[in-house]
């Protein structure tokens, strides 16, 4: 009988996440509750969420959460250097039991095994649907040097201008101010996604049948290239905008 490849989907879960990071459980759960929150705006998978039973306490169910590869590393990226070298090598191993060879004993073996390889198959072919967005949105800020105005980055999006202006302020990216010119939500600036710089501008007044004009001071939102970046990820992925 042909010998088959253990194709069950490998995942780490959160409490070994913890163990090899040297942090507490609840404090890698809230770093993944954040990356969910990333991953629902890039219309990406969530981390499955489950629990499981300690037995200090009883039956009483705790969460973990079951991530793959690529979360993993989604989750990392931000810790230590040495924490990234231990579930780096954690994983080697993880798949080193993923590809040794199995030879089912029986015939139902056989077949799970053969479900197994074609839900692998599957899972694959979606990974890549997922992966050609975000390369295509890469190629989007190629060309980009530092900060963009909203209608240059429209422009590199390939938006109208005036639905990108809709979309941002729906989602919290700029509002309109009492004079109804778009302003930056300060929030976006935390995230390293905008930024604004001061403009001046001319006023035409007549007063007494006298005309004079009078120079006023007012920011403008910018988009930095980390902004342009998640963006470009978002309109690919989710195609929020036509």
């Amino acid at each position: 009988m042909d010998i088959l490849v253990q194709n069950h989907p490998t995942t780490m879960s959160s409490r070994e996440i913890a163990e090899l990071c040297n942090k507490r459980h609840d404090h890698v759960c809230r770093d993944i509750d954040v990356l969910n929150q990333n991953y629902e705006q890039m219309g990406l998978p969530r981390v499955g969420e489950g629990y499981y039973t300690h037995s200090n306490t009883g039956n009483q169910q705790h969460r973990q959460f079951l991530l793959s590869k690529e979360q993993t590393v989604d989750l990392i990226t931000g810790y230590r250097a040495d924490i990234r070298i231990r579930i780096n090598r954690r994983w080697q191993e993880l798949e080193v039991q993923l590809n040794t060879p199995v030879i089912p004993q029986t015939l139902s073996q056989a077949l799970r095994l053969a479900a197994d390889q074609a839900d692998l198959i599957d899972q694959q072919n979606e990974r890549l649907a997922l992966a050609e967005p975000k390369a295509a949105a890469l190629d989007v800020i190629d060309s980009a040097m530092g900060s963009l105005n909203a209608r240059d980055t429209a422009k590199s999006l390939g938006i109208q201008p005036q639905k990108f202006n809709e979309w941002c302020i729906a989602h919290n990216w700029m509002y309109r101010d009492s004079k109804d010119k778009l302003q930056m939500d300060s929030r976006r600036m935390k995230q390293g996604f905008m930024e604004q710089r001061p403009v001046t501008y001319r006023v035409k007044i007549n007063h007494n049948g006298a005309t004079f004009y009078e120079t006023r001071a007012t920011t403008q939102p910018l988009f930095t290239p980390k902004g342009l970046t998640h963006l470009a990820k978002t309109f690919a992925i989710v195609h929020e905008v036509a």
